[in-house]
């Protein structure tokens, strides 16, 4: 069951393992406001879901300010300066590998998204130190978490690919074994970090002892990231993309993230004029809007810095009007996905002075590149396997690019007064999902609680899978089925009712009497508390 909780009017806190939002809960409880939630918060998860997420990843950030201005914090780390082709095709590799030091190619980017935030926070008010604000992660990681059953599963189903991954046995397997469920395990040497960026401040991760001690771990397994690389990065305020709707206006974070095909769905599919949710139409209509959707970003996202058109161009009606006469609205049109893994968290904040926070943080695939930097406890990510090494590519690797980013947090201003932040985990069906949810509760009407819960689909590939069609979870009907196989949709349906593979959604809304509501999937280990 979708847990959720309702009719909150200081605040609150949503996150797909319920130690977070607990987290965040306190920090609302305690006079802080979303923005300061959200980072105990994003600290929290690190150290209670680390398969998923962790500081050696990235993280971005949607703000809706209590004045209504929105803006992203984007935290995206470049690749090293060493990371070239020429390295990967010296070592015989043909693409980037997944695991091992060569994986781990790209700054951490989240602690500087935190720092960003922290700014904000205090530009908006808030007054609870940082030591307060990572005390509970430290006491997490420190004191122990427990074992989830997703980080048991997938520890055990990852175990043969992390060979190369220098430090990933000694910190997520039991004397060499796959910890069971509800095993408690520690990160002493995390927790050591989380306490000196507490007392020295979160700049210490880049140009401080921890950033020193990370940089020395990765030369020595041999990341191409360097102490250069790490002093020389800040996270940044960008401007969102966006998109009016009927019903308001749509917020996504801006490239290198997917947030733009975000948009562009829902863009399309409101152009449908779809009546009804669950059938046919609902269905086939959101997955031929996705297929539009990807082929333009597959084209343009990429290093911001290497775009040159304005992308607002693809949020205006001149091309959305065309685009969407091009969907047949009885057959599915042909589908040569692109290959998109994810391991990410959702996690959403609001409080009583109209502050509402979006943020998603990841390390790209699980565990990401596997390697855990024995000085700090750092879990480096593996986002750089998204660069290509083929010459003429639209994300080539070159030192100091950034990677495109499946990451896209989704944040919606309603002209009814409600204000929606909610996304989800899962690569390519990160902006799959955020249209299901969003259609179903604002177009739809359906309660937030039964909006994630609901069956998904899944188009393409995710989670290391070869197959490129259609995937259901086995809730839908055998009629809907059916017909969506007659029109030329390549089905097959997952035999789980709530399925890992459709990710871990999320959602927050503000309603315009003050009071706050919050819902998180039943497909993690959901919390949703609130003041």
């Amino acid at each position: 069951m979708t847990f959720h909780s309702s009719g909150h009017r200081r605040g609150v806190a949503a996150a797909p393992h319920f130690a977070a939002a607990e987290t965040g809960r306190l920090i609302l409880a305690d006079g802080g406001n979303a923005l300061e939630a959200m980072i105990a918060m994003a600290a929290s998860i690190a150290a209670v879901y680390p398969h998923m997420n962790h500081i050696g990843g990235d993280g971005f950030w949607l703000v809706r300010e209590p004045n209504g201005r929105v803006r992203a914090i984007m935290a995206p780390g470049p690749a090293g300066a060493k990371a070239n082709v020429a390295l990967y095709r010296e070592r015989g590799y043909d693409t980037i590998p997944a695991r091992g030091p060569l994986a781990a190619l790209t700054v951490p980017g989240a602690v500087g998204g935190w720092a960003v935030a922290l700014d904000a926070a205090k530009s908006l008010g808030g007054r609870i130190p940082l030591r307060i604000l990572l005390e509970p992660a430290v006491r997490q990681a420190r004191e122990g978490y427990v074992v989830t059953r997703s980080q048991h599963a997938l520890t055990r189903d990852k175990l043969s690919e992390m060979d190369d991954a220098a430090g990933f046995a000694q910190t997520f397997l039991e004397d060499g074994k796959v910890p069971a469920e509800g095993a408690v395990m520690k990160q002493t040497a995390f927790a050591a970090t989380l306490d000196q960026l507490a007392n020295a401040g979160l700049d210490d991760f880049y140009r401080g002892d921890v950033g020193r001690e990370i940089a020395a771990d990765l030369e020595r397994i041999g990341s191409p990231v360097t102490r250069a690389d790490l002093e020389a990065y800040r996270a940044y305020i960008a401007k969102p993309l966006s998109v009016a709707l009927n019903v308001g206006t749509l917020y996504n974070a801006p490239p290198p993230t997917q947030g733009l095909a975000s948009l562009i769905i829902l863009a399309l599919f409101e152009r449908l004029r779809v009546q009804e949710a669950e059938n046919f139409d609902f269905v086939h209509g959101l997955v031929e809007s996705t297929k539009r959707a990807f082929r333009v970003r597959d084209r343009v996202v990429t290093d911001p810095k290497r775009i040159d058109e304005p992308l607002d161009r693809y949020l205006s009606a001149a091309f959305l009007d065309p685009e969407v006469d091009r969907i047949d609205r009885k057959k599915a049109a042909r589908w040569p996905a692109p290959y998109g893994e994810g391991d990410t968290i959702w996690m959403g904040a609001a409080d009583s002075s109209g502050l509402v926070v979006s943020y998603i943080q990841s390390i790209y695939w699980e565990f990401g590149s596997g390697c855990v930097l024995p000085a700090t406890g750092v879990l480096m990510q593996n986002r750089g396997a998204s660069f290509s090494l083929e010459k003429g590519a639209v994300n080539l690797l070159e030192p100091g690019r950034l990677p495109f980013h499946t990451l896209n947090p989704a944040l919606a201003v309603l002209k009814d007064g409600r204000v929606m932040a909610y996304g989800t985990m899962g690569g390519d069906g990160q902006p799959q999902t955020q249209a299901m949810i969003f259609a179903r509760h604002v177009l739809f009407g359906q309660p937030l609680p039964e909006a994630i819960e609901a069956p998904r689909w899944l188009l393409g590939r995710t989670w290391g899978s070869t197959h490129t069609n259609l995937r259901m979870e086995s809730r839908f009907s055998g009629g809907l089925i059916d017909r969506l196989m007659s029109a030329g949709h390549d089905v097959a349906v997952i035999p789980e009712a709530f399925s890992d593979t459709m990710g871990h959604a999320g959602a927050v809304v503000r309603h315009p009497d003050g009071t706050m509501e919050g819902a998180h999937d039943p497909r993690a280990d959901p919390g949703v508390f609130g003041v």
